[in-house]
């Protein structure tokens, strides 16, 4: 099918027959709006476009994408979308996944694909809560979170999946929120541009069992003022009149300048090789400094699934003629 046969899909063809059984007011609404949209603006076509996902309330997406999809095992949807990757690397591959399937039983397979730099597209709604089995606490759940599985509030330290992914050397790491729906469209996009695995973290309401989680920096009348939206080649400015910045010290700690000094501010560079801006960034305290959005981490690099098949074409066309010869490669030796 050349580029002028394929059709022209809208935002309407991206949706099944499936009833979308989230909860009334779930932030996942509005990111399958968004990712619908981000797909019809990107022309997919439906039969070349796979979203996998683990176990959890996202973990319903492929319902409601029609598309081919998988509904899989808890944590595992990393490794699965690999094979399909891997198997068929002109196919589009996509994950869904959650906080708790993504950072707890899944933690290995998610840093790990990001590790080998995967051809995936890894969207991780973070609720900072367990919802499909009724709200006990997750990995990104704050210390002291009082839930069913800790009623004297959680003594774990919370992950910080931006900082996580960074550690792992993650060669695209972005964050958007739910009811950013514009910012959020965008960051699907520009996240379907790169080549190796491209990671989304998307802050996401869970209005039954931790809503609010986030109303400290999404709601209208304290937006403006908490959250710095990443620009590549454009200071840290935040605030409603962008009268706020952020600079580092030599140290790469975060301070908030204003004034005469609001030309410190660091300009953001998300292709840089050193990565300490966007970790001090990625760690900073969201009681004392804004909440970053948009790109923390830019590079290029080669494609696992790019060299894996490198080696099996090599290995095809290396093969032995015959099975006498197959047995007789290599180092032999013979037994008296």
């Amino acid at each position: 099918m050349t580029t002028a046969d394929r059709p022209v899909l809208t935002k309407k063809d991206y949706k099944t027959d499936q009833d979308v059984r989230w909860c009334p007011g779930c932030g996942d609404y509005s990111i399958l709006n968004a990712v619908q949209g981000a797909f019809a603006r990107l022309g997919k076509q439906l039969h070349e476009t796979v979203i996998v996902s683990g176990i959890g309330c996202s973990s319903r997406f492929p319902y409601y994408m029609e598309t081919y999809g998988f509904h899989t095992i808890h944590g595992r949807a990393p490794a699965i979308a690999t094979g399909v990757k891997v198997t068929n690397p002109e196919l589009d591959v996509w994950v869904v996944t959650g906080d708790g399937d993504a950072m707890s039983i899944g933690g290995n397979h998610f840093i790990h694909a990001l590790r080998r730099n995967v051809g995936l597209r890894i969207l991780m709604f973070n609720n900072r809560i367990y919802g499909l089995t009724k709200g006990q606490y997750s990995p990104t759940s704050e210390q002291g979170k009082v839930t069913k599985s800790s009623p004297l509030g959680s003594v774990d330290y919370p992950f910080q999946p931006i900082a996580l992914a960074l550690g792992a050397r993650a060669t695209y790491v972005a964050r958007s929120i739910d009811i950013l729906g514009s910012h959020l469209e965008d960051q699907v996009v520009r996240a379907d541009g790169h080549g190796g695995t491209a990671f989304l973290e998307i802050y996401q309401n869970c209005n039954i069992f931790n809503d609010g989680a986030f109303k400290g920096f999404t709601d209208k009348d304290v937006r403006n003022e908490r959250i710095l939206e990443l620009e590549h080649g454009q200071p840290l400015l935040f605030g409603a009149n962008k009268d706020k910045g952020i600079r580092f010290d030599g140290n790469f700690q975060p301070e908030i300048v204003t004034g005469a000094d609001l030309g410190k501010a660091y300009v953001w560079d998300e292709l840089a090789d050193n990565f300490a801006p966007a970790m001090a960034l990625a760690t900073m305290d969201e009681t004392k400094f804004p909440v970053p959005i948009g790109v923390f981490r830019r590079r290029d690099k080669a494609a696992f699934e790019k060299g894996v098949r490198a080696q099996v074409e090599m290995a095809v066309s290396s093969k032995q003629e015959s099975l006498h010869d197959l047995l007789h490669a290599g180092e032999i030796w013979t037994v008296e």
